[in-house]
């Protein structure tokens, strides 16, 4: 006899590595950047009508009319071959690259969550910078890692409070954003990253190094990773992303590093996705051999800096005494804490509802979070709703002033 249903909805047991997430920071994202009647400065999304939409559509069609069979057949675990060489011919520009030591992802965020799954056990320590980028810390905390943020100033992760809290905690790995970093925008100067690099040699700890932004320079400088640094090549795994280049919408990027790992990472990597796209991997692949990227993100990155330009100067006069905000030299992001008795995730709700939107900083820190702070992407928008949102935002941060 069948047993009558419960009059109680039915509910699936959920790993307890997910309790509590039925929703998070990066889903509220899209969610706020797909409303119509909010100017969003949540997510690090790029302006649609700056993507090299023909260069693309070119490639796509040049695949598919050259390579079509291949492109729409399974393909291997590692990435295909022409985006590997692709992938490491950028890289030699700092950092001698063979294509066996790339492997391919859909995009760097998965390559943050193969980097888990092949190097994370329950109960492992990972240090990261405080604050940090969120969706890591998410990545991390899934495979049962503990993450413990390590202080940081404007030129980055302090070097003297990494070493001591590798010598407290004992952690499995570093993950570090050195260039344009998310959430704050800072970099690390040349002599930080050494004095980093020092202490990860010294303790023997390896490093991940995430590197989506590097190349979106407001000056026409660039750094090297600090896996070019004399003896980190072997102990990093460095992990790169076109979608911040090119597009976020293929989900393309990939992972360097070096020895045995490699072969892990692959497995890691067949066993979430099997492969990625190999239509995706070969349009990039040729986009890489036949377009000017370097050219096309000289044209994004002047656009970026006007508009961080625009959104500095309309955010400086309405911050409170004290507050403190960061001038990136590269990027997506800016970050103002301002100060002691604001709560950026209580504001949220009077920001949103005077059609303007930010990420609280809480989200960002590994643990003791800064309940004032707030990143601000300037990015998507132009110069005059830049400026006019923020006139609206600096209202509400003044309705709260205590």
């Amino acid at each position: 006899m069948t047993t009558p249903p419960s009059s109680a909805p039915f509910r699936f047991p959920v790993a307890a590595r997910y309790a509590g997430m039925e929703s998070s920071p990066l889903k509220d994202i899209f969610a706020l950047a797909a409303r119509e009647d909010v100017v969003s400065f949540a997510g690090g999304i790029p302006d649609p009508e700056l993507f090299a939409l023909e260069d693309v559509t070119a490639c796509y069609d040049w695949v598919l009319a050259h390579r079509g069979h291949r492109a729409l057949q399974y393909g291997v675990s590692e990435g295909e071959a022409e985006l590997r060489e692709q992938a490491a011919r950028r890289l030699c520009r700092d950092l001698p690259t063979d294509a066996s030591q790339i492997r391919v992802t859909s995009g760097s965020q998965e390559g943050l969550f193969v980097v888990a799954q092949a190097l994370l056990e329950p109960g492992d320590v990972v240090l990261v910078e405080s604050p940090t980028y969120l969706a890591a810390v998410q990545a991390f905390s899934v495979h049962g890692a503990r993450m413990i943020g390590v202080d940081t100033d404007d030129d980055g992760v302090i070097p003297e409070a990494l070493e001591e809290a590798i010598r407290t905690h004992h952690p499995r790995m570093v993950y570090l954003i050195p260039t344009f970093q998310n959430p704050t925008g800072r970099t690390m100067p040349v002599e930080r990253r050494q004095a980093v690099a020092d202490v990860l040699l010294r303790t023997d700890v390896p490093l991940i190094e995430d590197d989506p932004y590097g190349a979106l320079s407001f000056t026409g400088g660039t750094w090297a990773p600090i896996a070019a640094l004399p003896g980190m090549a072997e102990r990093t795994i460095l992990l790169n992303s076109m979608s911040k280049l090119m597009s976020p919408g293929v989900r393309m990027g990939w992972m360097r590093a070096e020895g045995p790992v490699l072969d892990t990472l692959a497995v890691a990597k067949a066993a979430i996705s099997m492969q990625s796209s190999v239509v995706d991997q070969l349009m990039v692949a040729r986009y890489l051999e036949t377009v000017d990227l370097d050219a096309h993100v000289a044209r994004v990155s002047a656009v970026y800096r006007e508009r961080r330009d625009a959104m500095s100067a309309a955010i400086a006069p309405v911050l409170p005494a004290g507050a403190h905000v960061t001038r990136p030299e590269g990027g997506m992001f800016l970050w103002a804490a301002l100060g002691e008795g604001y709560d950026a995730q209580a504001m949220l709700a009077d920001a949103v509802a005077a059609g303007v939107a930010y990420l609280p900083g809480w989200s960002f820190f590994a643990d003791h979070p800064d309940l004032s702070t707030m990143r601000l992407s300037f990015v998507t928008h132009s110069p005059a709703v830049i400026e006019d949102a923020v006139a609206r935002l600096g209202e509400v941060i003044a309705a709260h002033r205590g």
